[in-house]
């Protein structure tokens, strides 16, 4: 569970989010020229603040129990463009520009790997 110091996540911004019972948000992360889904992460209000402020993707890792940059160890880095919340308030729509493989597997995006049949 992420901790819950207090995060500086504009008020604003943190009375709009829907948190799940452990305090994140999903994040659809997207390039931002091609619209291809990445990958999707969690966001707690520190993660939100720090992405809005460092232009850095920043989430938290539920299997590693801190937060993260994306690229940090890899390289891999994404470079936030824009982050927009949706309606409901309870996604975030993150469009980066991605250098290398969004997928920890090394892949381009998570959703390579994996493609389920759908009957037409």
């Amino acid at each position: 569970m992420p901790p819950n110091d207090p995060s500086d996540l504009d008020p604003s911004v943190g009375a709009r989010l829907k948190r799940d019972s452990a305090g994140l948000v999903a994040a659809v992360v997207q390039q931002h020229d091609t619209g291809e889904v990445l990958m999707v992460g969690w966001m707690d209000d520190e993660a939100l603040h720090r992405t809005l402020t460092t232009g850095r993707a920043t989430y938290w890792s539920r299997s590693r129990q801190s937060y993260w940059v994306k690229g940090e160890t890899s390289g891999h880095a994404q470079y936030v463009k824009s982050v927009a919340l949706d309606c409901d308030g309870d996604a975030l729509l993150v469009r980066v520009d991605q250098v290398g493989p969004a997928c920890h597997t090394g892949d381009r995006t998570c959703f390579d790997a994996d493609p389920l049949p759908v009957s037409q």
